[in-house]
Order: structure tokens, then C-alpha cells, then sequence
């Protein structure tokens, strides 16, 4: 899931999941808190931010992971990140 409100390619901004789940219209997430949930179940996908589903799709690349968070410019920081097997 990408946090990224100034990406040069907005469809996959804030929300959307890169080359896989563009999003349309991109929230902003900038410069406040908000409440990320991706929920992965084998190759179904979804994101939801602040309460908002802003992704949903299949991408059966890797369907049993990795997962990570990645850092790529400015500020992040991460919160009670909880991992739940479903």
C-alpha cells in the first residue's frame, strides 16, 4: 500500500497498491495521523484508510508474502502495527 500524496504518477498515490490497485481520487494522508488496514488473504488484497476502502484487487505474484514497510523520503512514522493471522 502506498502513503505517497505528491507521487508524480497520482493513480498510484496514497491508497492504491503500485502496479497493481490505482486509486481514484487519491485521499490525503499528509501530515496527520490516519489508520491504515491491508488485509491480504492469499492473492485477494485490500486497503483501507481512515475507514475509506481505497483498494481491492487479486495479484497472485506473491500470495503467501513478504511483507515490510519501506521508507523512501520525509517522515514516517509507525504505530501499534499489528500482524493478525485470519
Amino acid at each position: 500500500m502506498n502513503i505517497f500524496d505528491t507521487r508524480p504518477d497520482p493513480s498510484y498515490g496514497t491508497g492504491a497498491i503500485v502496479n497493481v490497485a490505482k486509486v481514484d481520487p487519491m485521499p490525503k494522508a499528509g501530515e496527520k495521523r490516519n489508520t491504515l488496514e491491508i488485509t491480504a488473504q492469499g492473492p485477494h488484497l485490500v486497503v483501507t484508510l481512515n475507514g475509506a476502502k481505497t483498494a481491492d484487487a487479486q495479484d497472485s505474484k506473491l500470495p503467501n508474502g513478504p511483507f515490510a514497510l519501506q521508507y523512501g523520503a520525509g517522515v514516517v512514522k509507525w504505530r501499534k502495527v499489528q500482524i493478525k493471522q485470519m
